[in-house]
């Protein structure tokens, strides 16, 4: 994208560069950009606040004027035009122009690390690269970014690159080849725009008006505060953080371990450094709770001071008091933790400070450095705190600690604000989500999934934008009886959620996952099945989407009758002549029980053990084996359904 203005003359005349800046198209308009078709389109951007630009697109100009902000928004009736095509917004200050700009489909791929997988990570990915070029097939990788309120644009450039083996390597593998699938079968220009962030859960890329419609409003109010006063928002996640501690252990208020009082088993901490690296083999690869403890002496002058309590990085959470007295919670991105300690909290004497750090994934601890550690006093003066502290490992670790809603993992909004937001109304074919992992843990995912679509389909002005929800592949020990499964109840989450959308379609992928690897190297397959749901929800091809669907459950006899939709042919069974991985259950918990069945065209008939059935499952496992599929070969997928009588 070139600009051209009136910069020089400005320095030579002495006048502020800023206000004779050339007028900017926002980021996402950038050369080799793709902009959807057969839709109205609107192009935003940046000038001197009040002065009128012109925008050029192809053969169709409009004139607008920037608001008190700069901001302005020239709109265009559907684009007939074929590209490529040049896009230019002129002023009296300067031009800008973008080059090589397509009209096309657009589609928005997002979720976390099986959406952010790489091509150069994914299996064959020499045969991608070979296969790659393709000039009317562009890419855009969203950069990773937490912001506390909606970006109304993207602060650093987001680069659209013409796809090449140079290109495609480092972009989303499912993605990618969802794309080059729907290149081959559409034969008109595609963008693809990945925003994905690994290990997220999916309350960062909801927006204020999803989170408060599933009852998460009090989280983004409070990250609002945090982006007014970070130290207040701190002290309000602690107090939630405190509540839930007491309600999970049982402890009483005022025997906290974070009282100076209560007594825990305490050893000297051998080194700044994460905790496995010690030498102690109880945190050898320990994920969990430590609590830390140091004295500190104060002069009574120092003890009336404000002061600020630095504890360099601490992996992966942090909350942090003195006293008794919270300082806050944090579980920012920033490698550095500080603490505001206000005026008051210190007194002459010993002064004790406690630290809990909860290490959910890899290494934990204090990360340092040593000489970052410091309790800094207003009048500049400080105290060194990287010796003298002592652990103990928590007997307690509750499950689930509240996040901070500013976090990136588990934050409320802060995704979406950073790296959807800025895209605006920008006119979209379809959305594709592959999410969930990090959600396996806490209830409630297919509201959260429906409010997210309805609130991303406000953004873009679409109350029809078609979603593909990517479901959870398969993970970790398969299992051997029956039991329950975060998984399994996040796959069924997707798939009623699609089921009821009306505009939404999920693709299984319980057949290509791997027990040992959260991250299944096989993406061909995911972004063949991807392709061919957005064919159907986005482009009205008529074949089922999903594969087979679990439509109804009754008695039969002796035996249970399953019925299915969407199935193409007939459905049969993979290396045996019986189909595994159902469950029979009752109404209780822990009344589920394996049986085996036969296929039966677009039916299962289940065999019946004599013992009352309210509900059948199936691949209700992290990861389950499983062998019935129809003739598109596409598997029937995870369910829980009750039996009619």
């Amino acid at each position: 994208m070139k600009r051209t203005g009136l910069w020089l003359a400005a320095g030579v005349l002495g006048l502020p560069s800023a206000v004779m800046a050339a007028p900017q198209l926002d980021l996402i308009y950038g050369d080799h950009a793709v902009i959807q078709r057969g839709r109205p389109v609107s192009i935003t951007g940046t000038t001197v606040a009040g002065e009128t630009v012109t925008v050029t697109f192809g053969t169709n100009s409009a004139s607008v004027v920037a608001d008190a902000k700069g901001r302005f928004v020239a709109r265009f009736a559907a684009i007939t035009t074929t590209g490529p095509i040049t896009l230019s917004v002129d002023s009296p200050s300067g031009q800008t122009v973008a080059k090589d700009v397509q009209m096309g489909d657009v589609f928005l791929c997002s979720g976390q690390s099986n959406m952010e997988m790489p091509v150069k990570n994914a299996q064959d990915a020499f045969g991608a690269f070979f296969s790659s070029a393709d000039p009317d097939l562009r890419l855009m990788t969203v950069e990773k970014r937490v912001a506390f309120t909606p970006d109304e644009a993207f602060l650093k450039p987001q680069a659209w690159q013409v796809a090449a083996p140079q290109t495609v390597q480092d972009f989303s593998a499912n993605c990618y080849y969802m794309v080059k699938d729907l290149r081959k079968s559409e034969g008109v220009p595609i963008g693809a725009i990945n925003g994905s962030w690994g290990g997220t859960q999916i309350s960062p890329w909801m927006g204020d008006k999803a989170l408060t419609a599933v009852g998460l409003g009090a989280r983004a109010e409070l990250l609002k505060l945090y982006s007014r006063d970070p130290a207040a928002a701190a002290l309000v996640a602690n107090d939630i953080w405190e509540t839930w501690w007491r309600t999970n252990t049982g402890d009483k208020t005022g025997s906290e371990p974070w009282q100076p009082q209560t007594q825990l088993t305490w050893k000297p901490v051998p080194a700044i450094s994460v905790w496995q690296k010690w030498g102690d083999p109880a945190l050898a690869s320990y994920v969990g709770m430590v609590w830390f403890r140091r004295e500190i002496e104060l002069s009574a002058a120092d003890a009336g001071k404000p002061a600020v309590l630095n504890l360099g990085g601490l992996d992966d959470l942090g909350a942090a008091w003195i006293n008794g007295k919270s300082l806050g919670n944090t579980a920012d991105t920033g490698p550095m933790k500080a603490f505001t300690v206000p005026k008051g909290l210190l007194k002459p004497g010993k002064n004790v400070i406690i630290v809990n750090i909860n290490n959910t994934y890899a290494d934990g601890g204090m990360r340092g450095p040593a000489d970052a550690m410091k309790l800094a006093m207003a009048d500049g003066s400080t105290q060194a705190l990287a010796d003298g502290w002592l652990y103990s490992i928590a007997a307690k670790t509750p499950k689930n600690p509240p996040h901070t809603p500013w976090e990136d993992m588990g934050g409320a909004g802060t995704a979406y604000n950073g790296m959807i937001a800025p895209l605006g109304a920008y006119g979209l074919k379809g959305v594709a989500w592959y999410q969930g992992e990090s959600d396996t843990d806490f209830p409630g995912y297919e509201g959260r999934l429906s409010a997210m679509a309805t609130d991303w389909r406000r953004q873009f002005m679409q109350a029809d934008l078609p979603f593909v929800i990517v479901q959870l592949s398969g993970y970790g020990r398969p299992a051997i009886k029956p039991g329950e499964s975060g998984w399994a109840n996040v796959r069924d989450a997707q798939r009623r959620m699609a089921e009821k959308d009306g505009h939404a379609a999920f693709v299984s992928t319980i057949d290509l996952g791997d027990p040992l690897d959260i991250h299944p190297g096989e993406k061909h397959e995911v972004g063949r099945r991807m392709a061919r749901a957005m064919r159907a929800v986005a482009y009205g091809a008529s074949l089922p989407p999903s594969g087979p669907r679990i439509a109804a459950a009754s008695v039969s006899g002796h035996d249970i009758a399953l019925r299915f939709t969407d199935v193409t042919g007939a459905l049969h069974t993979r290396s045996s002549a019986q189909a595994i991985g159902f469950e029979l259950c009752g109404d209780a918990p822990g009344t589920c029980r394996y049986t085996t069945g036969v296929a039966e065209g677009a039916a299962v008939r289940l065999s019946g053990d004599g013992k009352p059935v309210t509900r059948i499952r199936y691949a209700w496992a992290d990861y389950a084996v499983v062998n019935v599929f129809d003739e598109a070969q596409l598997p029937v997928s995870t369910f829980e359904i009750p039996v009619t009588q």
